[in-house]
């Protein structure tokens, strides 16, 4: 074995201070093991820091933080030896605020809040600069520092996210500027992505367009090898993401009519009428999904074309009307997942089935994903789920959430350095379910987790949840905000260090867009403050003289949250105070006006009785 070993490395140790002592440290891991690090002279500590912040040096002070019970994270190298092997400390990096409390510093109330202020100035200046925001400037691909390269097809679903993000940024900041952004990116997504069919009455998105000068090429189909001359559904889906999220601050009846159009698309060409689910591709002539052009794709669902409706925007345009039609259409994309994604055949996989053919028997020879797990959409289901039992309590709702949440950590996460993998064999072997690619760690499923176990811990109170959503934020806020340039890293190596290879290095791309880094910082705080540490929390609206909101109601709930446990305690309009509100209902009553209101709302936990 040590022979084996004949090499040094150096790696990441995350794990709770037990003991410290004559310069060794002993940390029990995330799951349960003991490891003792060696500190040397030459050993440094700093403080987590946020995205923009300054860096706190605490080298000079070490024995005061290393305190038992504190979670960190430790570097150095790794030497191999005849009794196992032995870990010398680099630097150790603490995610607990002071000497001697164990206050996590993401856990103040301000920073998911600064970290996407910080987030939405880089893409603001990356796209824009300092001046006028004109969308005829956006590049789908941004450089890591944010330049720009020469190439200009711009996408459609890449412009929705960013609006996604800065429409976001103004409810919880209430910054002009950013829905200054956010509303010109809808315009444009409205002038130059949209097609109206008339014949049909519904309303599709181009892939992008191609732009030269003055001239635009439009893409109608998919330009991707997975997608290729197809509409998928999940490209329809994620350009309603920055729209619909936009409608809820505004209430403009020009995007609140889009938004209807494609719904319409969805329920007349991607929905299944027969068996239930949503077709992941139409063809471009006859939006049927069964045409043989489509190739691998005739005939299919996958959780995209099912479960992403929820996330990227149903549950917000839900929130923004209360149309229970749009409830039912939740509930109907919930059933069918808890029906048809649990595998439950013999020797079923832990993990769910993400690809089916039209009946719903699985799909486990398609492309890439053959019988894989992608770890974040296991994730992403149990966090979805525990929302909508807020809306409509089930029991199945209720046990594949927490059937994933509890077994999701021991197959999904490392457990060595913390942080979540990416693509998994859904079938083990030899006890373990093996990498298909690699080890690494992509931005969007650190995300999930958090949310997931946020949601979980905030609905539910369970201990093990907060943790595990404790011990993920740490991960995620330790090793993805990139301090030098700004924004958020796409993917780190599996001890935290930034991947800067091929599309990977891009702040920008057909993956990244503000859209999940955004979202993570918006529903974080929704979550942690006012159902984990109930605490207040002020969103702020802009609502025009035309707000196409049903009843007259501007609907301000951030999320689907549990019954009776917020409020809305205070009301201003344009800086006064504004009575015409439903505490409980979370609804304000617009009052009429000839320009865009200034509408800001506070939520209060309500106390525990």
């Amino acid at each position: 074995m040590a022979a084996e070993r004949a090499y040094t490395f150096s790696d990441t140790t995350a794990g709770y201070l037990e003991d410290y002592q004559d310069g060794r440290i002993r940390l029990r891991t995330l799951d349960g093991r003991r490891i003792a690090l060696q500190l040397t002279e030459s050993s440094s500590g700093q403080l987590l820091r946020n995205l923009g912040g300054p860096p706190v040096d605490v080298t000079g002070s070490l024995a005061d933080h290393l305190r038992p019970g504190r979670l960190l994270f430790a570097y150095g190298p790794v030497y191999p030896e005849a009794d196992g092997l032995r870990y010398q400390v680099s630097s150790l990096l603490f995610v607990e605020s002071g000497t001697a409390g164990d206050d996590f510093v993401f856990e103040t109330p301000e920073w998911w809040t600064d970290q996407l202020r910080a987030l939405a100035g880089f893409y603001r200046r990356a796209q824009f600069g300092a001046g006028e925001v004109d969308f005829a400037d956006y590049r789908t691909e941004l450089r890591l520092g944010g330049d720009k390269n020469g190439r200009h097809v711009q996408e459609t679903d890449t412009i929705s996210r960013l609006v996604y993000g800065m429409s976001s940024a103004y409810l919880l900041t209430g910054e002009e500027d950013f829905l200054t952004v956010a509303d010109r990116g809808s315009a444009y997504l409205r002038e130059h992505m949209r097609f109206v069919d008339t014949e049909q009455d519904v309303t599709y998105w181009y892939h992008g367009i191609d732009v030269d000068g003055m001239h635009e090429r439009k893409l109608f189909t998919s330009e991707f090898d997975d997608d290729y001359h197809a509409i998928p559904a999940y490209e329809q889906i994620y350009a309603l993401v920055g729209l619909v999220q936009t409608y809820r601050v505004t209430g403009d009846p020009a995007i609140r009519r889009d938004i209807e159009g494609t719904i319409r698309l969805f329920r007349r060409f991607f929905a299944d009428p027969r068996r239930g689910g949503y077709f992941s591709h139409i063809d471009p002539v006859r939006l049927s999904p069964h045409e043989e052009s489509l190739g691998r794709n005739r005939s299919r669902k996958n959780w995209n074309s099912v479960g992403d409706h929820a996330p990227a925007y149903l549950f917000n345009l839900y929130l923004a009307t209360g149309d229970p039609a749009y409830r039912d259409m939740l509930e109907h994309t919930f059933d069918m997942i808890v029906s048809h994604f649990p595998d439950r055949g013999p020797g079923g996989s832990p993990f769910v089935q993400e690809r089916f053919h039209e009946d719903w028997s699985p799909d486990r020879e398609w492309g890439w994903q053959q019988d894989r797990a992608v770890v974040g959409h296991n994730l992403k289901i149990a966090w979805n789920l525990t929302r909508m039992n807020a809306a409509v309590p089930k029991f199945e709702y209720q046990q594949l959430a927490r059937r994933l949440a509890e077994t999701m950590p021991a197959i999904g996460r490392d457990p060595q350095r913390g942080g979540w993998y990416d693509v998994l064999e859904r079938q083990p072997r030899d006890g373990r379910h093996d990498f298909v690619w690699h080890d690494r760690k992509a931005w969007w499923q650190q995300e999930q987790a958090i949310l997931a176990y946020l949601v979980l811990a905030g609905h539910t109170g369970d201990a093990d949840h907060l943790r595990h959503a404790r011990e993920a934020e740490a991960f995620y806020n330790a090793f993805f905000l990139d301090h030098d340039e700004g924004g958020v890293y796409f993917t780190v190596l599996a001890e935290g260090l930034p991947y800067l290879l091929g599309t990977e290095r891009l702040k920008g791309s057909h993956s990244m867009s503000m859209y999940h880094a955004a979202e993570l910082c918006y529903l974080a705080t929704v979550y942690s403050r006012l159902l984990v540490r109930r605490e207040p929390l002020d969103l702020w609206f802009r609502p025009g003289p035309d707000a196409d909101f049903p009843d007259g109601l501007l609907r301000v709930a951030p999320d689907v949250l549990p019954p009776g446990r917020t409020v809305l305690d205070r009301v201003l309009v344009d800086g006064e105070p504004f009575t015409d509100f439903d505490p409980d209902a979370m609804a304000v009553r617009l009052p009429r006006s000839a320009s865009p209101l200034t509408v800001q709302a506070r939520l209060r936990p309500v106390e525990e009785r």
